[in-house]
């Protein structure tokens, strides 16, 4: 049987889990998430639906837990709290390339001007899509200036 949540955007499904958790208790799992702690499989699978189910019931491969941290930190792109700050700070120093980049999405988003020295530091990271997010939040930032 398919999920009725299976049909709702990324966006849709973090707003309604946060919605249902409230607020701050969304963005603690999601920072948690970033944090490495994956113990709240509930909040895993709505931030990555199908993919997430997937990687859930087959074991965590070592090389696909990364996708935890990238959903949380998209979680937090649409849903933000202060209290998300030290976790966004940490995904722009992350191994995969994947969260750097949703990282400096976050912080163009929310305009996290504290965070503009980590983000000026990715505009020369080795990936190509973390340097165009980078630029993009630095540009945000100083347009705003945060």
């Amino acid at each position: 049987m398919v999920s009725p949540n299976a049909y709702l955007s990324p966006r849709q499904r973090i707003e309604g889990e946060s919605a249902r958790r409230g607020r701050v208790a969304f963005v603690r799992g999601c920072a948690d998430l970033i944090r490495g702690d994956d113990s709240d499989a509930a909040l895993i699978v709505v931030l990555g639906a199908g993919h997430a189910r997937h990687i859930l019931d087959d074991g965590v491969p070592e090389d696909q837990a990364y996708w935890f941290r990238v959903w949380a930190a998209r979680g937090l792109l649409w849903v933000w709290d202060d209290l998300g700050t030290d976790a966004i700070r940490n995904a722009l120093a992350d191994p995969a390339w994947r969260v750097r980049e949703m990282a400096a999405k976050v912080v163009a988003r929310h305009q996290l001007g504290d965070l503009l020295p980590a983000v000026v530091v990715l505009r020369t990271d080795p990936t190509a899509r973390v340097r165009s997010a980078a630029h993009r939040a630095v540009a945000v930032l100083t347009r705003a200036g945060a």
